[in-house]
Parts: structure tokens; sequence; C-alpha cells
């Protein structure tokens, strides 16, 4: 038995023994050989497989240690530590520097026993004092790109790298057709940094921006960070920054400075094991700021980020995140950056945000999406409160930054400033957006707003746009189509029991009044501008306000002169009371001309007839008042309106034009717009009491009915 137990032991022992024997002799001699005698074989390979030259400069040693995280047999076979010093990678021949990289030194260790599988398993690449230079020229060469060999055949080797260490170095980028030069540095930390001083710290810096690119109440709008919230989880919490950088030079003619820290090793495979960066930059008074984790690089994703935006307007980012967003007042915002990039096509979402415009607070969630057609923007916004005046560049009018309205040409009163539609094709938008409290002058008391922005392939459309105004509403849609040239527009509304007492709440006459202003309108339209829009309008506009008044200090206030000049000569400075005012017009290549234009008044009955030409804002107006029984003489002369909607002719009609323009409303010709305004007459929500209106539209009805 014994004899048999020894014979086994010699049967397993002789081979074990004799490959420990090899494997030493193997390591024995693989450690003493000279291996820059591969150098030349292992610079033209690595030369061919880029398409440019490459070299080993310096020593190429290899050493040889057991894996310490390696378990049972595996952990007694040494494996070889690579260091490969003076590493250099040349740029191709168009470039202006004569290296694309290079490093003082590579380190690697090896899994030996992967070898036997056709595999190269690398856990860390160290990279020593690294040095890239990033070149792009007019043509749109990038030295990043490299010519690659073509083979069809699959290699028989696989390359499973674990992750990148990182120490000293420097980047550098010329792009020329970009126009972008950057230079960037990164050096080691004194210290590693913890993940949550440094996110606490990101967080005040950026309310302090925030203050100083959009006023003192943005910082108040982007607080309340919650701890233990940051980006990335707790495995993020448990990171450390270990490297700073810095960087400087120009973006697109602005310039440009930065700064930030990141962590030491970057994990190209393991999710669970992020990289935190954090970033500070500035391009021109845009101000960016991030802080958070990279995951899972090898497959192009994932960021998680918590990131800050401020600056004077937000169409200043198109050149920067390539989303192209409307003029607006100074701006800031905070929220969480998450990505998930694919090289056919990446995802971005900028969620929980809140921000300040202007002097609008925001919140919302959007979803940037590309690999489309187009890059489209979807998601949410709410306004929890919303000056009127931000919206004024929405769409790309409204002319700049600043709450000022878009100028007009010098002889004219519409705004002729250019629409902003050459950004509309660059993407698409599907975004909600809801106001529940809307700022604004006195002389418009918008209550709350919301609509349904959507933009496909150039087309711009709010649909529905709904207004809650003076205890009414405003229902309707707007669709530009921003490919046409020129543009071609519809609007659609429907208003409905607008208070006069809320509509003019500084007018002391209307503090009484139980009147309202309904009124629907139908415009199609072509042009670029809001005065070449009206210009070319058609369609039909109707207006219906009962049981209201009128001054000329109120006309003045509204900026109407035309109405102004006409209500002085008619009533002088005294306040007018309104029974009803009826409007029923229709619009032919921007030319209004009156169906029904009437004013009921305690004193007379005022008819209009005539144009408006808004292509070139003249008038040609008629303006006849029919005097109730004996009390204003004055008011039996007629008025014409001539000139234009700037420097308005009014003056007394010569010769018999009232027998004219009183036979026509006798002889009833206004009894078919007349009963068109019917529709829009409501009880009110208030009393219950009839529309006055109703009587005056039924008396022109009259004389078409007998």
């Amino acid at each position: 038995m014994r004899r048999r137990h020894k014979l086994l032991a010699w049967i397993i022992g002789v081979p074990v023994t004799l490959v420990i024997v090899l494997v030493t002799a193997l390591v024995v001699t693989l450690s003493l050989y000279d291996w820059n005698k591969l150098k030349p074989t292992i610079d033209a390979h690595a030369s061919a497989a880029i398409g440019r030259p490459f070299a080993i400069n310096g020593n190429l040693a290899v050493t040889w240690q057991r894996d310490p995280q390696s378990h049972g047999l595996a952990a007694w076979v040494p494996w070889p530590q690579v260091v490969a010093q003076d590493i250099a990678v040349a740029n191709p021949a168009w470039a202006k520097q004569p290296q694309f990289a290079h490093l003082d030194a590579l380190r690697f260790r090896l899994a030996p026993l992967d070898l036997l599988r056709h595999r190269v398993r690398i856990p860390v690449l160290q990279l020593v004092n690294p040095r890239v230079d990033l070149e792009r020229d007019a043509q749109g060469r990038a030295n990043w790109t490299f010519a690659l060999p073509q083979d069809d055949t699959p290699s028989a080797w696989t390359v499973d790298l674990g992750a990148i260490g990182f120490d000293a170095g420097g980047i550098t980028l010329d792009d020329a057709s970009g126009r972008v030069q950057i230079d960037a540095r990164v050096e080691p930390l004194k210290q590693a940094i913890p993940y949550d001083q440094i996110v606490a710290q990101a967080s005040a810096d950026a309310r302090t921006q925030a203050e100083r690119s959009a006023g003192r109440g943005a910082g108040k709008s982007l607080g309340g960070d919650t701890a233990g919230n940051e980006p990335g989880g707790a495995a993020a919490r448990q990171a450390a920054y270990q490297f700073a950088w810095t960087a400087h030079g120009s973006f697109q003619g602005a310039p440009l400075e930065g700064s930030g820290k990141t962590g030491a090793v970057l994990a190209l495979q393991q999710a669970d094991q992020p990289f935190p960066v954090q970033a500070r930059l500035r391009i021109g008074d845009t101000h960016i700021g991030l802080v958070g984790t990279l995951t899972d690089p090898l497959q192009l994703g994932a960021l998680d980020l918590r990131l800050w935006l401020a600056g004077s307007s937000m169409a200043k980012l198109y050149p920067i995140l390539g989303v192209a967003l409307p003029d607006t007042p100074p701006y800031a915002t905070r929220g969480r950056l998450t990505a998930t990039l694919g090289r056919h096509g990446s995802r971005f979402g900028y969620h929980d945000f809140r921000g300040r415009v202007g002097g609008s607070d925001l919140a919302g969630d959007l979803d940037y999406v590309t690999g489309g057609a187009r890059p489209k923007l979807s998601g949410k916004l709410q306004a929890t409160r919303l000056r009127f005046a931000d919206l004024a560049p929405l769409i790309g009018g409204g002319g700049s930054s600043t709450t000022t309205p878009a100028p007009a040409a010098a002889n004219r009163v519409l705004p002729t400033q250019a629409f902003r539609t050459d950004r509309w094709q660059a993407m698409d938008a599907d975004v909600t957006f809801a106001a529940a409290r809307i700022e604004h002058g006195p002389s418009l008391p918008l209550e709350a707003l919301s609509t349904h922005l959507a933009m496909n392939d150039g087309t711009l459309a709010l649909d529905p746009l709904r207004f809650d105004i003076a205890g009414g509403h405003v229902d309707g849609a707007l669709h530009l189509d921003g490919k046409s040239v020129p543009m071609h527009g519809t609007l659609q509304l429907r208003m409905r029991h607008l208070k006069l007492k809320q509509l003019f709440p500084d007018f002391a006459p209307m503090h009484t009044s139980l009147g309202e202003i309904n009124g629907d309108a139908v415009l199609d339209a072509r042009g670029n501008s809001v005065a070449a829009l009206l210009g070319s309008s058609s369609g039909e506009l109707k207006l219906l306000m009962n049981d209201g008044a009128i001054s000329r200090n109120l006309l003045e206030t509204a900026g109407l002169n035309v109405g102004n000049i006409v209500l002085g000569k008619l009533f002088g400075d005294r306040t007018v009371k309104i029974n009803c005012a009826a409007a029923d017009l229709a619009a032919q290549e921007g030319l209004f001309r009156t169906r029904l234009f009437v004013f009921d008044t305690q004193d007379a009955l005022i008819d209009v007839d005539g144009t408006v030409n808004f292509a070139d804002e003249k008038l040609d107006l008629d303006v006849t008042p029919h005097t109730k029984g004996l009390r204003i003489f004055s008011l039996r002369s007629p008025l014409y309106v001539r000139g234009t909607l700037k420097n308005p002719d009014v003056g007394v009609q010569k010769g018999p034009l009232l027998l004219r323009a009183s036979g026509a409303v006798a002889l009833g010709v206004v009894a078919a717009p007349a009963a068109a305004l019917l529709a829009l007459v409501a009880p009110s929500h208030d009393t219950g009491d009839a529309n006055t209106c109703t009587t005056v539209l039924q008396q022109m009805r009259a004389p078409a009915r007998r």
C-alpha cells in the first residue's frame, strides 16, 4: 500500500516539479533578457497599426511579481510588469506640431495565463506625464483620426483594459474649423479631497456666479440643494479628487478659462467605480459649472453630473451645446445632467432643474436626443413666477436679450426686426410650458399661460396657446413655417369674458363696470417680422365690448395715437361711457376693411367706415357720429382719418358725407356683420345680466329682417 502511495506521489510530483522548474527557468530567462532588442520590432508593428511613426526612445524593461489579488495556484504565477520610457507618437505631415503624444513612461501589468487564451488582460495602464497635441485644420482633417489597416479577418486576440491611471500632464487643442484653441495642464493635488467637499464648494460657487450673472434673486432660485442626493449615488461619495487641471484659450473668438479636479484612475469597465470630475468654465460671459461622475467610458456612457449654467442670454449656448435656444434676458440654472452616449446617437437629460431667466423663476425636466434626422428637445417647463416681458424673444422676435420691445423703422409703428428662424431647422422640439403666475404692468393683466411648443423641421407651432387674462381667457394656436421664404404664419385666437375693470385697473370710470370684451381672430400671413406678417395678412377680426368707458388719457396710456385724436375731436377731454363697441374687419393682403365698426355711446352712435392698410400703415377712414337728441350739436360733423399710424391726419369732413354714412346704417347694410357679432354676445358671469350689445346689434339687423 505504501509503495502504491509513493508511486502515485512520484507520478504527480515529478511533472509538477518539472513545470515549476521550467516556469522558474523561463522567468529567470525573461528577467535577464534585454527587452530593448525588441523595440525596433514593437515600433514597426505599432507604426503600421496606427498609420504613423511610433517609437520607444527610452529603456524597455520587464520585471516579474505575483499578483496579490489572485488566489489558488494562479497566485503563484508571476505577472510581467512592463515599463517603457520616453514614448512618442508622431503627427501627420500637415499638423503644426511634430508629435501627437509623448509619455515620459508607460507602465502596465499583464495577466500571463490569459495569454494562453489569446487574451491580453491589463488591469491598469499607467500614463506618466502625458502630453497630447490635438489639431484639426480648416479642411476638417483631425490628427486624432488614425488610418488603421483594413482587414476583414477577425483577430484571434482580444484586449481587456480595466482602467487608466493618470499623472501630471498637458493637452493642447488647436481646432481651426471649430475656431477653438485650448491649452490645459493637469497637476497632482498635495492631498486627496473628498467628493462631498467638492460638491458643497461647487454649489456655493454656482450660487455666487448666478447672482453675478442674473441678479440677486437668482442665487435664491438656485438654492435648496439636498445633501446626500449628489450625482453618482453612494459609490461616488466614496471617491476622491486627486488631480487639478487648468485651461485657457478661446472658443469661437470668445475668451475661455477653466479649472477643475478629477480622480486618479478611470475605470473603463467597472460601473461601480465612478470617476469623479469637476469643472468651472467661462466662455465669453457664459459660465458653466459641473460636478459628478463618469462611468463605463468604453461603452461611451454614462455621465451623471450636477450642472450649473449662467450668462447674459441662452442663445449664446448654441455654439457650446448645439442646442438652439432663444434670446433671453440674463439667466442662471441648475439641475442634474445625465447622459448615455452612443456612437449612433446619445441622450442627455437635464432633470429637476430650476432657474432664473430675467425676473422669471423656471423649473422642469428636459431631454435632448441625437441620432435622428435632427436632434430633438422634449420635456416640461413650469414657471412659478413669469414676467411677461421675458417671453418676448421666445421665437426669435423681440430683438435682444433685454425686455425692450423690438424696434420699428423710423417712419413706422409696427416692429420691423426680423425673426431669427435660421436655427429652427437645427433641431426639433416638443415642450409643454405652463406659468401659474404672470407679472406684468397694469396695461396687460395676464394671470396664467400654458402652451405646447412643437418644432419640426423648421416649423414652429404654439398649439394650444392659452392665456388667462383680466378674469377671462384667450385660446388659440400659432403656426410659423420658418422654412418658407418669406415665412408663412397662421393665427387663431378666441377671446372670451375679458373684464374691463381688470383690463384697465388704473382707469377709475371702469372700476364699477360689468362690461366684457369678446372676440375672434383668424389670420393667414407671410413675412419675417411683425410688420411684414400684418402687412400681408388675410382673414378676419371680430371684437365686441359692452358697458365700458373711454377717455383721451386712457388712449394716450395705451399708445393709440389715432384714437386719441379722434376722441378729442368728437368729445373733447371728457370721459365717454360706451354702451357697446362692435368691430368686424375683413383683411386681404394686409388691407383691413370695416364690415362693421360702431361705438354706441351715451351721446351718439359713432360709425367708422374705411380701411387700414398695414402693409404701408396708411389710414383711410370716415368717422360719422349720429347724435342722440340735440345735446351735442358738434357731433353732427363727420371726420376723416388719413395719414399713417405714426402720423395720422384727422379733420372735419367737407361735403354731405353724413347723409351717406347714416344711410348705410339705416338701410341695414350692416345686417350680416351684426348678425355675425351676435355670436360673441354672452351673459355676464358675475350678474347673469344680458349684454347691452345685444340690443344695439339687433337694432342693426332689424331693417334686414323687414
